[in-house]
């Protein structure tokens, strides 16, 4: 499966170009640490070539008629649907996520869709004037390329959150998919051209760093949709400052869980376990890794979590049992296992994981989901963010002191909340500095909701209106007659 999308290599102008000229990265199977393929790597002339074809694209994409542009973003979706089982083994074998976890091709396919529906409705609006004899309106206008940087936690599902809008508002776009999980992003490409996509509107070039650069300074850029760490977004957004290209960041988090003492425990532990130091093996930015807990139910909520952290279903991410699979790499798996050596440094108490696991798991990349205690507000733990299974529990004595706590953070991604009290959630939705909170409950992940960060977390947003907002410009026209 990977190696036919390998040696696909590039999607330029309607055409695979094989293997990129920037060199390979050697790809490994995440669960038993296998070669499994050579990931071409696009060179900056590649990204240049893709860049030229969609800027060549973009005039006849823009004029196709919304009708037209909707139904290939339908038919598309209807593609991604229809080999979603294919697309979550190819996830599985890309970057370790369990088939269970997250179903990335019906994912990508209800944003596509979703987005599909908002083609023939960017409308602009007519303004008041002062002076007689004067029309004053606004009208929505496509930015032109976008550069969209997919993450490689979940390629595919990028592609739904930051192609399909862009697609919809009339822009050709240029995808950069990580060498780390190109592959997603390859499938998505490859049903877009059977559901009719013209030749050029969609470029795909795999790449690491060097590719990113080349793609994000180049002059043919009109807009950038970033999804990745805050230091690369750094650096992203001093390259991009040569022309003053404008972006939208989805950025890292350390999101807070805040359980208070009237929280329904039945809800508050299942969602502390499976997002805090379950799911996705802790790949993911909005999940829930510092677990604030009432200290008159810490002991509980500790006990609770722990048991269920300890019977989470570990293994082949193929298998439909699993939950957790492993980490995306050895690199990843040797820096988790360095977060919870210095954890144990800084001394807080270990609950339950803390290790690399063997047995059958031996070859691949797993890390036991891991629960610490006893974690100091300023520590590492509490303040960086992980990206793997490790949980971070802190009490606290009442509501003031936890939410000056969990603002007390770079970061302003997400947040969760428990408690029977509607007054106090709702003081709290207002209070924490974040850019989504999620009440008594899982987060829905509907594409019809704005998601994004305030703080390091980023800033734009992706998922409804404002999603498809940040792939259009307003312009005013005054006429007089």
């Amino acid at each position: 499966m990977l190696e036919g999308l390998a040696g696909r290599g590039l999607l330029i102008d309607g055409d695979w170009a094989g293997p990129g000229r920037g060199g390979t990265y050697a790809h490994h199977d995440p669960a038993t640490g296998r070669h499994q393929a050579d990931v071409g790597l696009a060179s900056a002339r590649e990204v240049d070539d893709a860049v030229r074809a969609a800027r060549a694209a973009f005039p006849s994409w823009r004029r196709t008629p919304p009708h037209r542009r909707a139904a290939v973003l339908a038919r598309l979706a209807d593609l991604l649907d229809e080999h979603a089982a294919s697309s979550a083994a190819l996830n599985a074998l890309d970057n370790g996520t369990p088939v269970s976890a997250m179903p990335s091709g019906h994912y990508a396919a209800s944003w596509t869709r979703y987005y599909a529906g908002w083609v023939d409705k960017l409308d602009g609006e007519v303004l008041p004037v002062h002076d007689t004899g004067a029309l004053d309106y606004t009208r929505t206008e496509p930015y032109g390329v976008v550069a969209a940087i997919v993450p490689w936690n979940g390629p595919m599902m990028g592609m739904g959150q930051k192609v399909a809008p862009a697609l919809a508002a009339g822009n050709t776009v240029v995808v950069k998919p990580p060498e780390l999980a190109p592959f997603g992003a390859l499938r998505f490409a490859e049903l877009a051209l059977e559901a009719g996509l013209p030749a050029g509107v969609l470029n795909v070039v795999p790449g690491g760093a060097a590719t990113g650069q080349a793609l994000v300074g180049h002059p043919g850029v009109a807009k950038i949709s970033f999804t990745g760490g805050t230091a690369t977004a750094r650096e992203v957004m001093a390259i991009a400052a040569r022309h003053c290209t404008p972006l939208a960041l989805e950025l890292g988090g350390k999101s807070a869980n805040i359980v208070f003492a009237d929280a329904d425990l039945d809800t508050a532990v299942p969602v502390a376990a499976v997002l805090g130091a379950g799911l996705l093996s802790g790949q993911g930015c909005a999940l829930p890794t510092r677990l604030y807990v009432d200290e008159r139910v810490v002991d509980e909520v500790v006990a609770r979590v722990v048991a269920q952290v300890e019977s989470l279903p570990i293994g082949d991410p193929l298998d439909p049992s699993t939950l957790v699979g492993p980490l995306v790499n050895q690199a990843a798996c040797t820096r988790v296992l360095g977060v919870i050596e210095r954890a144990h440094a800084d001394g807080a108490r270990l609950a339950t994981g803390g290790r690399r696991l063997a047995d059958t798991l031996e070859e691949g990349y797993y890390v036991a989901p891991t629960v610490f205690c006893d974690v100091d507000q300023h520590s590492d733990l509490a303040t960086q963010e992980v990206f793997g299974p490790v949980l971070a529990v802190l009490p606290f004595a009442d509501e003031d002191e936890v939410v000056s706590r969990a603002n007390d953070s770079a970061f302003g991604l997400a947040a969760y909340l428990h408690t029977r009290d509607l007054s106090r959630a709702l003081r709290l939705v207002e209070a924490l500095e974040v850019g989504t909170v999620t009440v008594n409950g899982f987060p829905p992940m509907s594409p019809s909701a704005p998601f994004g960060g305030m703080k390091a977390s980023g800033f734009g947003r992706e998922g409804g209106r404002a999603g498809i907002e940040e792939f259009v410009q307003r312009k005013n026209v005054t006429l007089r007659y």
